[in-house]
């Protein structure tokens, strides 16, 4: 397994390669660091080269032991453009970018490459929140769970995830009370208990004997309230689906996983729809 990472020398590629690191490490995947130079016109060859292999080189003074990298200097019209081509040529099974700069600490906002990345990704796309530097082993997964087309899917990934990696497996349910006003929310609190369970059931299933997995449901006004309101590991990746607008094995960011994104303090793991498990 490779995984491409989109690296630039500022905290943003730190938080990105801290992420790939636990991610490796946990998965005894190899790296990928790739930055993107524009393509000159001309064909010469591109400013900024030298520096740009200078940085990568310094970036891999801090990757622990056992963790196998491979550093690149890509040309392309675009950085998201260019880290999508890397990952194609590689075969890699996982796109790893930082947050945008300009965030509260721990808390993501998407900027140009990330949203770029986001809407035409092939492949599993990883989001470290800015300041991450957990670079140990992942510790839980957790998995956002829904009614909605494809989420079956989301699940079965979740599933094979955590069996391999052999961590604990948290399924979340999340209620926004504030999205009816009209509604029971006793009821609705009700029914996501129902269905958070009624997945578990299934995911025991999959999962191998006396493997952990777990149920949390939380709710608040809004999705970013209900966040706000549960217990997050260091070590924690969350795992969501693409919207259902998303074309086959694409990733698209629907408006749920938009308002996660915002709030979550931990790395997420957008998937495409339709994603083949064998591919990965």
């Amino acid at each position: 397994m490779r995984y491409v990472v989109g690296y630039t020398n500022n905290d943003r590629g730190q938080d990105a390669l801290a992420l790939a690191t636990s991610l490796a490490r946990t998965q005894g995947a190899s790296i990928d660091l790739v930055t993107v130079l524009d393509r000159p016109q001309d064909g010469s060859v591109a400013p900024g080269t030298n520096k740009a292999k200078a940085a990568l080189d310094q970036a891999l003074q801090g990757i622990p032991e056992g963790v196998h990298v491979r550093t690149h200097v890509r040309l392309a019209d675009s950085f998201a453009e260019g880290l999508l081509e890397a990952s194609v040529d590689f075969e890699a099974g996982l796109i790893v970018i930082g947050a945008s700069s300009n965030g509260l600490l721990r808390r993501f906002t998407v900027g140009s490459v990330a949203n770029a990345v986001l809407h035409s990704s092939p492949l599993p796309v990883a989001l470290a929140p800015r300041g991450y530097r957990h670079r140990d082993r992942i510790t839980r997964l957790s998995c956002a769970v829904g009614t909605r087309a494809g989420a079956d899917a989301v699940l079965d990934v979740a599933v094979d995830s955590a069996a391999r990696r052999g961590v604990p497996l948290r399924l979340i349910s999340l209620v926004a009370l504030d999205v009816n006003e009209q509604a029971d929310t006793g009821e609705a609190i009700n029914l996501a208990h129902q269905h958070a369970n009624s997945v578990l059931v299934r995911a025991v299933d999959q999962l191998p004997s006396e493997h952990e997995a777990t149920v949390t449901v939380a709710h608040g006004r809004t999705i970013e309230q209900a966040i706000d309101d549960i217990e997050w590991d260091p070590g924690e990746l969350v795992i969501v689906g693409s919207s259902r607008l998303a074309k086959r094995s694409q990733l698209f960011l629907g408006s749920t996983a938009n308002k996660m994104l915002r709030a979550l303090p931990v790395p997420m793991v957008v998937v495409p729809r339709d994603w083949n498990m064998a591919a990965a």
